[in-house]
């Protein structure tokens, strides 16, 4: 087919060119699916995505193609009618394990819709009503984000039916000729992400109401008088909802639970997060006297159930802050040469029995959540702190994971079960790590021991597939009233590193326990799933535009690619851009019932075991493991699943709070240095602009396109932006110094501008 003068001017084809190319592109592959993005790619024109997608939508109106849930369309090589597309092959294989069969090998395939309880696809112009969360936009509207289905659900603000974000929601898909998202309206709320809300009380002679700090909340909150709780006009407060909206009541209505004094101030920004986030501040009194109640005395009777280590030597190693102790490592040699390695956890399980009030707190909870400055724990002190916190010279209680090593260092008997340890020592990773360095000090030579075992199993792994993203942590030096005066990144060294290898130990063999069984007991796994194939075509797209080769055939090159990058970037810095671009196209690691392994550790089975003091997960899987020591011991799979979801949703919720107190400090470090300038890397790309993460400390703010001498298209793959008129690229991993214009503390935002480019592309 020739093109036209005006296509080879442009790049561009006409409606109906543009129509015959697709159809000739569908026709050559016929078993293909394609979406309008890779429609312009396999056709390299200069049309934009909107007029493929027009071509695409008058080829379905008559139709020629037939579109497909997730933006994709095929040639309709047989009926005239659109099918209901099947389940993917991928998603019958996963499903069709039972109980009674061999649990899944993990493999590098892409899965998604893993869930035994996903739904097929539905087509664009279901009337369908889905069960999904909402995640709701600055403008008030929001996407309905539903389980098994690879659309999302746009709902307008009006449309919302006083949904929140975070909310679980019945939505009802409405019929539409969109071709970029399907729309729908909220029927009902089904379960509320928050009831807690922080803001600021005003009142009136005969009523109070809340003005909420949170964005998505419309609306003020009605608080009766008699429910003030001595809370003053003009003072922060904490309101907790009691009833919502209503066709008939337009406000929600709510109680004091909290007064926080005068806005603003640090104190009242972290208590808010956490508000935001849905955790609470306080625990409830019958929770709180529950573990009040609990005896610290471990008697005889309780020792002679167990495995006795009290004699075996045994120290923790843990940051210089921390006060929940839950892990422990112990040493024995044997005459024959052998030697034992202990792994012993907190047994929170012991105390917090099922269905108690502590346990249903823990769940609603399910995770303790650290933020710059302070902690809000999963479990009350008395528990986290004192109960079970394996603190030295002291009697503790542990289900421990024992592990039997020959002359070789190879594994060659595992024990796991209740225990009772004698903590001889605590470490701070300081002590250990200096002891390391030094060759000499107390415990030198098990210390050495230890360590030199971690970087066996260490390297193991990494032969093994696992890919190791070190993400840098960012950590604070803060004043007395909780400012920070310097922003650094914390060192990963061998005292970490001997830790987490034998914590990943533990959580393998632990899974596998229960999970390589003939016929495995239901069960929470760790599991991640395989990268999106599609960001990782752009992401090494982009590498190679750095002058860096990856080899990405399959799911297994990707793993080794990604490792050796990591390696690379100690040698090459300008490289170390790539790295969260990578992590970036890997799935997010999800607590399941059914096991499809963990891609990025490389391991068939893995589970959370270790650190049961702040994560629900691992008090399931204490619970679940001790009745399948013996005998196997089914749980309700099925109520087991929600509670994964319920687990893996706070440890969402968790992520974003911690994220959001490092944001608010890095502003509020900012602050002070207006009219600076710094050396930073551009780290990400919207229509906007473009963000910069400074070199030096790691503080993170946005340059404006319109800011710049000239405007900016941002490509498709936002890895990289083109001036209109010069043509000048800026790019992800572009270094530029850049100008502090404000830090606003209110948005968590820092604005920037160019203060002198080094970039010479």
């Amino acid at each position: 087919m020739k093109k036209t003068e005006k296509t080879k001017r442009t790049g561009k084809l006409n409606l109906n060119d543009l129509k015959r190319y697709i159809l000739d592109l569908f026709r050559s592959n016929p078993k293909k699916r394609f979406s309008p993005r890779q429609v312009q790619k396999k056709l390299d024109i200069k049309n934009t995505k909107t007029s493929i997608e027009d071509a695409l939508e008058k080829l379905r109106e008559k139709k020629e193609v037939i579109y497909f849930p997730g933006d994709k369309y095929k040639i309709n090589q047989k009926d005239t009618s659109p099918p209901v597309p099947k389940t993917d092959s991928r998603i019958k294989k996963d499903t069709s394990q039972s109980t009674s069969s061999p649990a899944p090998k993990a493999n590098r395939s892409v899965r998604k819709n893993t869930s035994q309880n996903a739904s097929p696809p539905a087509p664009r112009t279901d009337n369908s009503i889905r069960t999904g969360r909402v995640d709701m936009t600055r403008n008030g509207a929001a996407y309905i984000v539903c389980e098994g289905f690879e659309d999302d659900v746009y709902v307008q603000a009006r449309k919302l039916n006083y949904a929140m974000n975070g909310d679980t929601v019945e939505v009802k898909v409405i019929p539409n000729r969109s071709r970029s998202k399907l729309n729908g309206e909220v029927i009902r709320v089904l379960d509320r992400a928050n009831e807690f809300f922080i803001g600021t009380l005003r009142l009136s002679a005969r009523f109070g109401f809340v003005t909420t700090d949170n964005q998505n909340m419309f609306t003020d909150i009605y608080v009766p008088l008699e429910d003030l709780n001595g809370a003053k006009d003009g003072e922060k407060v904490v309101v907790k909802v009691v009833r919502w909206q209503t066709p008939k009541i337009k406000s929600p209505i709510g109680t004091i639970t909290d007064t926080l004094g005068k806005a603003g101030g640090n104190d009242i920004e972290m208590k808010s997060i956490l508000i935001q986030n849905g955790f609470e501040l306080q625990f409830p009194e019958d929770v709180l006297e529950e573990s009040e109640a609990l005896s610290e005395k471990i008697t005889a009777a309780e020792i002679a159930k167990r495995r006795d280590f009290r004699e075996v030597l045994t120290f923790t190693i843990d940051p210089d802050t921390a006060k929940d102790f839950d892990d422990a490592l112990s040493l024995e040699y044997f005459d024959d040469g052998t030697y034992e390695v202990g792994i012993h956890i907190a047994d929170v399980s012991h105390y917090v029995q099922p269905n108690s009030a502590l346990d249903k707190e823990a769940y609603k909870r399910s995770t303790s959540v650290y933020l710059v400055d302070r902690v809000s724990p999963m479990l009350p002190e008395k528990i986290s702190n004192v109960l079970c916190s394996l603190r030295p010279n002291e009697e503790k209680l542990t289900f421990s994971a024992v592990f039997t090593f020959d002359k070789k260092d190879k594994i060659i008997k595992e024990w796991f079960g209740k225990g009772v340890i004698f903590s001889d020592r605590r470490f701070t990773y300081e002590d250990a790590q200096e002891i390391l360095e030094a060759g000499e000090g107390e415990l030198s030579e098990e210390l050495k021991k230890l360590n030199d075992l971690s970087k066996k199993l260490r390297k193991q792994r990494f032969k093994e597939g696992s890919v190791d993203f070190d993400a840098p942590e960012v950590k604070f030096i803060l004043d007395d009233e909780g400012v920070p005066t310097s922003v650094y990144v914390k060192e990963r060294k061998d005292s970490n590193m001997l830790i987490e290898d034998f914590m990943l130990l533990a959580n393998r063999r632990v899974s596998g326990r229960v999970g390589k069984r003939e016929n495995p007991a239901p069960f929470v796994y760790r599991i991640h799933d395989s990268p999106d194939l599609l960001k990782v075509g752009d992401f090494v797209k982009f590498a190679n535009s750095l002058g860096y080769k990856m080899n990405i055939q399959t799911p297994e090159q990707i793993a080794q690619a990604y490792t050796q990058l990591l390696q690379d970037t100690k040698e090459r810095p300008e490289l170390k851009v790539l790295e969260p671009l990578a992590i970036r196209t890997m799935s997010k690691a999800v607590y399941s019932s059914q096991n499809i392994g963990h891609y990025g550790l490389g391991f068939e089975y893995y589970s959370h075991f270790t650190s049961p003091i702040r994560r629900y997960a691992d008090v399931l899987v204490h619970r679940i493991l001790e009745k399948n020591l013996t005998e196997r011991y089914a749980v309700k799979k099925d109520e087991l699943e929600e509670m994964c979801k319920h687990i893996s949703a706070q440890e969402r919720k968790a992520t974003t709070a911690e994220r959001q107190s490092v944001k608010y400090k890095q502003v509020e470090f900012m602050t002070k240095r207006l009219g600076e300038t710094f050396v930073g890397i551009i780290s990400g790309m919207i229509d906007r602009g473009f963000f910069v993460e400074l070199v030096d400390n790691f503080c993170e703010g946005m340059v404006d396109f319109k800011n710049l001498p000239e405007s900016y298209s941002l490509d498709e793959s936002r890895l990289f932006a083109v001036g209109n008129i010069s043509n000048k690229k800026i790019k992800m991993g572009d270094r530029v110094v850049v100008r502090i214009l404000s830090a606003d503390l209110g948005k968590r935002t820092i604005d920037m501008e160019l203060a002198e480019d080094e970039n010479e592309d």
